[in-house]
């Protein structure tokens, strides 16, 4: 009896242990279940190339997380990060390429400049006494918008000497991942082994007990904050190296994916608890799940829907671990723990490479598709004229019996470096490239052609790199267009509006070209403003209802394409087709109904589903060695009400 009592104590001792190891391990559980489950489901996951593709893809969102880590274990948010990290790229780039400042000045002048927006914010949370949600919200909006003001709204080459951080030592180790290394380091210090650090988690702890205990509680935040911006600026210089430029756009959003890592890696948001290995397995378990679903093809707007469940998840499993009383994951612990900790990390690593080893016999021998493998990356799904490239492509590709893997880069240049590395590890027969921006893409598709992979660039070129082809329309071309057709529908005198895209595209810029250029024709016709409203349709609602407060007597809108023009016509109400002309880009569904209900007078039409359809095609022939042309021009057409019945795009 007493034997049976004993064995059951031991089993149950055994299976709390068990328990308790998950809970303490809980992020370097799910990123051991990650690596093996892409592992066994695709056998292009467990390769060196792409396994260096995924630490450099976590280096820029785990080096933001670093410093969001030290505000998070101070019971803080910070959400200018991403913005900050723009802003000192967008420093360093116009000082050292616009303004001759040698690159060590410059670089340092980057630094700075996220110093002193963590000051700031810290300032205003410690002696403003904001909330850190608001004040670091208007420093998103600030950082941002000091980035577009210093850029003009376009990317600026980045100095050569600090590319190199973007490239490869030994022809094979990312630059970018020792940097996450070298600062995760520095993080784990500060964290662990620095005054500041313990003040880190005595302030998460208990800001009132530390003020108490005589800790200079307003000094610790301005210096937390500015420790946050210092790290911001790293990442942001890292990410522009990758894309050989600063782009005012860049790192949107990323501040989410930060404390996405930081919560997934233990850290409460209560402030307390956190350390800097949790942020940087958080910020693997992040890279991973995005690489391993663009490899399985999963739709980008499932990879949303995955990503937001795992965060939703990390947060509950926070709260269970709390009331199951497992340790607080806390920097300077025991130094028995750390040994612990140690040892656990080295046995997840055997653990995970014998597994790993296993599944991958599951990829032996199996027998390729006999199909050409192509992947498309599109600089966006959220617009209906690149939905269309997609119908063309896939259309063509089904036709022609091409496997083809279609990404969306959501607008965003290193998301869309992230994807085109991925089609490169994983040896797709060919790619095509929409590109966010033509000079962001070039390292990327350098890459491709050195690894012998044909890229076909679609509607945008790639600077300073070597592509197929490209098919395409010329944009100038159609803005030219755009204002010779609403001039003439004016008859050469009226006032007009020009909506304009989003800030920072190649397509906006060049658009915005063509508008310029056609309407140096028609002297008669006065601009009376010109505002972004981001090739979308609410904010063109929003923008023209603005612009009609000031200029009621608009006669004509030149949008850059159609989705921002029915918003002008959901402005302009009644007036539209009647006193006010409407002139659209792109040639959408919904933009030529407009055309033919009469609200939108015209539009400059692309044909979208004619660019898919011809660069799967040419894509194709690249792949079997056939010649192609060095590019495809696809004739632009304006629309309107009198040939639109006959248009199919």
């Amino acid at each position: 009896m007493a034997t049976d009592t004993l064995e059951s104590r031991t089993g149950a001792g055994g299976a709390t242990a068990v328990r308790r190891l998950l809970l303490e391990n809980g992020a370097l559980t799910a990123l051991i279940v990650l690596v093996i489950a892409m592992s066994a489901l695709s056998g292009d996951f467990l390769t060196t190339d792409n396994l260096l593709n995924v630490g450099v893809q976590a280096a820029v969102t785990a080096v933001l997380a670093f410093g969001v880590t030290f505000v998070i274990v101070s019971a803080g948010i910070d959400l200018s990060v991403g913005s900050v990290a723009a802003l000192s790229a967008t420093v360093l780039a116009w000082t050292a390429t616009s303004h001759g400042v040698p690159v060590v000045v410059a670089v340092l002048l980057a630094l700075v400049t996220g110093v002193a927006a963590g000051l700031v914010n810290g300032f205003l949370i410690a002696y403003g006494k904001l909330p850190p949600f608001i004040a670091t919200l208007a420093m998103l909006s600030v950082a941002r918008g000091l980035s577009l003001v210093i850029s003009g709204g376009s990317p600026i080459p980045f100095p050569d000497s600090v590319s190199h951080l973007g490239d490869t030592l030994g022809g094979w180790l990312p630059v970018p991942v020792l940097v996450m290394i070298v600062m995760g380091l520095i993080a784990a210090l500060v964290l662990g082994r620095t005054y500041i650090g313990r003040s880190m988690y005595a302030i998460g702890g208990n800001e009132e007990a530390a003020r108490l205990s005589g800790l200079r509680v307003k000094k610790q935040k301005l210096a937390i904050y500015a420790l946050s911006g210092v790290f911001a600026a790293v990442a942001g210089v890292v990410l522009a190296s990758r894309l050989s430029s600063a782009q005012p756009q860049a790192a949107d959003g990323y501040e989410l994916d930060a404390i996405a890592a930081v919560v997934i890696g233990g850290a409460s948001l209560a402030g307390g608890t956190g350390k800097a290995s949790g942020t940087l397995i958080g910020a693997l378990i992040l890279a991973v799940l995005r690489n391993g679903l663009n490899l399985l093809n999963v739709s980008a707007f499932w990879q949303q829907v995955v990503i937001g469940v795992v965060i939703a998840l990390a947060v509950l499993f926070d709260t269970l671990r709390r009331k199951a009383g497992a340790a607080p994951a806390a920097a300077g612990a025991s130094p028995g723990g750390k040994g612990r900790q140690a040892g656990t990390y080295a046995l997840a690593a055997v653990v995970t490479v014998a597994i790993v080893g296993a599944t991958s016999f599951l990829h032996n021998g199996s027998s390729s598709s006999a199909n050409p493998k192509m992947g498309l990356s599109l600089s966006t799904l959220n617009n209906p004229f690149f939905v269309q490239i997609r119908a063309g492509a896939q259309a063509e590709a089904k036709k022609l019996g091409v496997d083809l893997t279609v990404t969306d880069a959501q607008n965003d240049a290193s998301q869309q470096a992230n994807q085109l590395q991925n089609f490169t590890s994983s040896n797709a027969g060919a790619i095509i490239v929409n590109p966010v921006d033509s000079d962001a893409a070039s390292n990327s598709v350098k890459a491709a052609d050195k690894a012998g992979i044909p890229v076909v660039a679609v509607d945008r070129g790639v600077n300073n790199a070597k592509t197929s082809t490209l098919v395409a329309s010329d944009n100038v071309a159609g803005g030219e267009l755009a204002a010779k057709t609403v001039a003439e529908k004016l008859s050469g005198k009226g006032r007009i509006v020009i909506l304009q895209g989003q800030a920072g595209t190649s397509a906006a810029r060049e658009r915005a070209a063509g508008f310029a250029k056609g309407l140096k024709a028609y002297p008669g016709i006065q601009v009376l403003a010109q505002q972004p409203a981001d090739f979308d349709r609410t904010k063109g609602l929003d923008v023209m209802s603005n612009l009609l407060q000031a200029h009621p007597d608009v006669q004509g809108v030149i949008a850059a394409n159609d989705e921002m023009a029915l918003g002008a016509i959901k402005a302009l109400g009644a007036k539209a087709g009647r006193s006010v002309q409407v002139v659209g880009f792109d040639g959408t569904p919904d933009g030529l109904k407009a055309v033919e209900g009469g609200t939108l007078y015209a539009s400059v039409a692309q044909q979208p589903s004619q660019l898919g359809r011809i660069a799967v095609d040419n894509a194709l022939k690249a792949v079997q060695g056939e010649k192609v042309g060095s590019a495809v021009k696809v004739p632009v057409k304006v629309v309107t009400k009198d040939n639109v019945a006959g248009f199919t795009g």
